[in-house]
């Protein structure tokens, strides 16, 4: 990937230089006729296509944006209740992530979303302990943070 973008980036100069125009919007059209360049040449280059990962990266954002919106009107909705009815609680995720950053993104993300909070992770790094604020169904936590998450965080790095 970053070699790709190394690549795009001297491109885009070389395009000022060819083109003796020193400005933003010549760099920029060399940075796009490098992008073409890079997809028309992308069997030839290693790895896959940087922008494809940077789209993904924008999705798992917007993901965790979205995720903290509905979190935090949730919690809200808990605490300004009459009579709060809430059961809070620890369970275990079991996770498919292999990496200390995957694991390390998840339990930060799921720390971040208020409402839950990554306690610890297991020795052999295949369960986070989470603390959630609600725990309606404990299966259904899991599956909503292995669709989410874990999915996107995957997506990102693989």
């Amino acid at each position: 990937m970053a070699f790709q973008i190394v690549i795009n980036l001297i491109i885009a100069v070389m395009w000022m230089f060819l083109s003796e125009s020193y400005s933003t919007a010549s760099f920029i059209a060399g940075y796009l006729l490098g992008i073409l360049l890079l997809l028309l040449l992308n069997r030839f280059i290693p790895d896959t296509f940087y922008l494809k990962r940077f789209v993904k990266i924008i999705k798992l954002v917007f993901l965790f944006i979205k995720e903290l919106v509905i979190s935090n009107i949730d919690i809200v909705k808990l605490v300004y209740s009459r009579k709060p009815d809430f059961e809070p609680g620890i369970f275990a995720l079991p996770t498919d992530l292999k990496s200390n950053w995957e694991i390390t993104l998840l339990a930060n993300l799921i720390s971040l979303t208020p409402g839950t909070l990554s306690i610890a992770i297991s020795n052999d790094n295949t369960h986070i302990y989470i603390h959630a604020m609600d725990i309606d169904d404990i299966d259904e936590s899991i599956h909503s943070i292995k669709d989410t998450f874990e999915k996107a965080i995957m997506e990102v790095t693989r």
